[in-house]
């Protein structure tokens, strides 16, 4: 069932990790004397330490590798090599075990967050319509939820791209094929000729889920070229989990790209949005102006620090499938106790049930319980929602004291 993803003891880990770098630039034994990078600063970071020789994520902090470029297409900066290949295992454990992809059939990286991973999935379509349909960038419409994240409409922005949401239901926060149809029509009749869809597992606020099928029974039946991207930036490491059977990950013939963001709910350092997309697409953001980086540039954010791909995959191997399927499994459970405890006080709240996210409706939630209890609102100025987010550290005892609270 998993062919990449194994579980791995710590001295397994510290293996891997140590032999990696080991594999990579030595500026001490080595004169590398050509390219604009050292380890950290020896000055102020201190190389001695004795318990680095057992913290491998610290280690590689310090050996500091630049990962930049794409090192699944092949050729790349030949001086991190040894970390490289950690990356690449990383993106085979999250294509093929997570989002159910062919083996050896996608492209991927580890990005600076959610928001760059979608960028860049926009960047890459709008650049294939362009070069391939000859389309201009107001013929390219960004489709979208209007529960969308704030990075379809910074895409927009950044690429020149009009941006299109299709609304929700109130209480149910799903799209329609009408809500869709609904949205295109605006876009058709401003001369919009290809879409991008951005199909949400998981919605930052909600929780909520959307069906590709929608947008796709409607732009085939319309008669537009479009591609579907999928923001799985909070859902990519827990909605595979909670819900086996689902339309959003490689199964899907119709899903070309999927974002997935480690600094979330694998608790990896921010910085760690992960980047997975169907082989023969990548080339289609390469900057070959990069021609003194190895392997050129496909990537949005350039020169990247090895390290975040490191810890994602420290994660991921030291749970293991079986281990973070259990994870899931308790933070559903805690949901499940949460929104009972919320039923009895008839309280109206909207939760997907594959979802750890609980959005409590604002009036019954005072602002002094918001403040105390972090409480996240919609909107600042004029909040309609509340959202609590069940975590490794929201246990039930935290939220007993809530539902107190909420008595």
């Amino acid at each position: 069932m998993y062919q990449f993803w194994d579980k791995k003891s710590e001295e397994e880990i510290k293996e891997v990790v140590f032999n990696a770098l080991e594999n990579n630039v030595n500026y001490d034994e080595q004169n590398i004397l050509g390219i604009p990078a050292s380890y950290l600063d020896k000055n102020v970071f201190n190389q001695d330490a004795s318990f680095l020789k057992d913290a491998p994520f610290l280690s590689t902090l310090i050996k500091n590798p630049n990962h930049i470029g794409c090192h699944t297409l092949g050729t790349s900066e030949s001086f991190f090599a040894g970390t490289q290949e950690i990356e690449r295992d990383l993106i085979k454990i999250c294509a093929h075990d997570i989002l159910n992809g062919d083996d050896d059939k996608y492209d991927g990286y580890v990005a600076s967050g959610g928001t760059e991973a979608n960028l860049q999935a926009i960047w890459i379509y709008r650049n294939y319509f362009k070069q391939e349909k000859g389309l201009k960038n107001e013929e390219i419409c960004i489709i979208t939820s209007s529960d969308n994240h704030y990075s379809m409409d910074k895409a927009g922005n950044v690429f020149s791209m009009p941006v299109q949401k299709v609304e929700v239901t109130e209480n149910g926060r799903f799209i329609t094929e009408e809500s869709v149809q609904a949205a295109v029509d605006i876009q058709k009749a401003n001369g919009v000729k290809a879409f991008v869809v951005v199909a949400n597992m998981m919605t930052t606020m909600f929780g909520s889920i959307d069906e590709p099928e929608f947008y796709s029974t409607v732009l085939e039946r319309d008669g537009f070229d479009y591609f579907i991207h999928v923001d799985g930036a909070f859902g990519g490491f827990y909605f595979p989990f909670s819900q086996k059977e689902h339309d959003l990950d490689f199964r899907n013939p119709k899903i070309s790209s999927v974002t997935l963001d480690a600094h979330k709910m694998a608790q990896a350092p921010y910085g760690t949005g992960i980047f997975v997309i169907r082989k023969d697409l990548m080339h289609y953001a390469n900057t070959k102006e990069a021609s003194y980086v190895e392997g050129e540039d496909y990537t949005l954010i350039g020169s990247r620090s090895g390290a975040n791909a490191i810890a994602v995959w420290m994660i991921l191997s030291k749970y293991g499938p079986f281990g973070w399927m259990e994870k899931i499994f308790i933070l559903q459970k805690r949901t499940a106790w949460m929104c009972e405890r919320l039923d009895e006080l008839k309280v109206k709240y909207y939760r997907h049930p594959s979802s750890n996210i609980i959005t409590i409706k604002s009036e019954f939630i005072t602002p002094e319980i918001a403040k105390k209890y972090g409480l996240v609102p919609d909107n600042h100025h004029a909040p309609k929602w509340n959202k609590i987010v069940i975590m490794d550290h929201v246990t039930i005892e935290r939220l007993s004291e809530l539902v107190e609270e909420l008595k």
